[in-house]
């Protein structure tokens, strides 16, 4: 069968073109299904290993917090294998429906939230809690994904096709942003990658990056406590370069590199962690730097390995050989989501990032972060059993 596009120069960036493709579907791509099974492994080991003073300064066990944890895995574990089964055209249909519902629920949080480590992130329906960022950080992918795919005839088109996409993005990230900067942030940029890869004009682009660093330093002057975090990374650095040691200032990055130093290169042994007593949060925002002390450098790398592992998947399989130009977007946003935000909790935690809160997918602690990573990687899923076969080009 000849394979046609009016979209060949979008499988010619990703590296592909006219050829014959196969109709029917494929198994799922085995090595990234591995990689996510490994991270769910090593986040219930790390999460038993660093909830231990949090489970005891609330009046709890260990083991009961890590069962939770382990039954939120299976949840998102069970979330994948259903998404995989399902075309992720179908999933793409619904696109502008999550957006609106998305919002809902962010405006929702603002009025109803519930006010937690000095932010208004969580929504509290019936009893149970979850972040509606998360929920609309993948629906503004999905459908950025669509979008990209709907003008490609026209996408180098300011009005028609950038301002519509733009409308989406700014606003959900700015909703996101009152709150979670941290988010806001990275899902702006995983959507500026989306677009240059699917051909918006790059003038368009840079004009993009200069509002979005207005818009982020607005952000930053309106919260004194993300003043306080960039003021500390930035002491950080230069307390490095002069040979001080401020005790005060950058308290979690301290600490989170103090664990990693004593994990060394094989690591002071499984559960034996002395950081956990003095990191906030050491089993969500700076799990890899238990991860590190108890498994050593070796573990840690085995680790960025994992997430290495998804990005080319993703990226240099999954999207490659998509079979459409709306498969190939999607793949490239998810795989973003999935692999940037572990990237991000390592890079904090060595101190090569200032603190930014955001959760390591499948291995911190958490609820409805884990869920969405599971459906997104169920879509990855999905697009890899109808990869195009790799055999001789045809041209129509």
């Amino acid at each position: 069968m000849i394979y046609t596009t009016p979209n060949n120069n979008i499988k010619s960036i990703m590296g592909g073109g006219p050829e014959e493709i196969d109709s029917g579907k494929q198994a799922s791509d085995r090595p990234l299904l591995v990689s996510v099974i490994v991270l769910m492994v090593f986040g219930v080991l790390a999460v038993y290993s660093s909830i231990v003073y949090f489970a005891e300064s609330n009046g709890t066990s260990a083991g009961s917090l890590v069962i939770g944890h382990t039954m939120k895995l299976g949840i998102a574990f069970l979330v994948m294998l259903i998404i995989s089964k399902i075309n992720y055209h179908n999933i793409a249909k619904l696109s502008r429906f999550g957006m609106i519902v998305s919002w809902l629920l962010l405006l929702a949080t603002m009025v109803f939230g519930t006010e937690l480590f000095g932010a208004r992130r969580w929504l509290f329906i019936g009893g149970y809690s979850f972040q509606p960022a998360s929920f609309a950080s993948v629906a503004l992918l999905i459908h950025v994904a669509v979008l990209l795919d709907e003008k490609q005839e026209y996408i180098k088109d300011f009005k028609r096709a950038f301002l519509p996409i733009m409308f989406w993005v700014i606003i959900t990230c700015g909703l996101i942003g009152l709150e979670d900067f941290s988010t806001a942030g990275l899902l702006m940029m995983m959507c500026l990658l989306m677009m240059f890869v699917g051909r918006i004009s790059t003038i368009q682009l840079g004009g993009l990056v200069l509002i979005g660093v207005l818009g982020a330093s607005l952000l930053i002057m309106q919260s004194p406590e993300r003043q306080s975090r960039l003021n500390h990374y930035v002491d950080q650095i230069t307390d490095i370069k002069s040979d001080k040691f401020n005790v005060e200032d950058g308290y979690q990055a301290q600490q989170a590199q103090i664990a990693i130093a004593q994990g060394n290169i094989f690591g002071v042994g499984m559960g034996k962690s002395t950081q956990r007593d003095f990191l906030p949060a050491p089993y969500n925002d700076f799990i890899f730097a238990i991860i590190a002390e108890e498994y050593g450098m070796l573990g840690s790398m085995a680790l960025i390995l994992l997430f290495t592992t998804i990005l080319l998947r993703g990226i240099a399989v999954i999207a490659k050989n998509a079979v459409d130009t709306l498969g190939t977007f999607l793949a490239v946003g998810c795989t973003l989501n999935i692999a940037l935000y572990g990237f991000i909790n390592a890079g904090v935690a060595n101190g090569l990032l200032p603190v930014t809160g955001l959760p390591m997918p499948f291995v911190s602690y958490g609820g409805s972060s884990m869920l969405f990573a599971g459906l997104m990687v169920g879509i990855l899923m999905n697009i890899s059993k109808h990869d195009r076969k790799r055999k001789k080009m045809f041209y129509a």
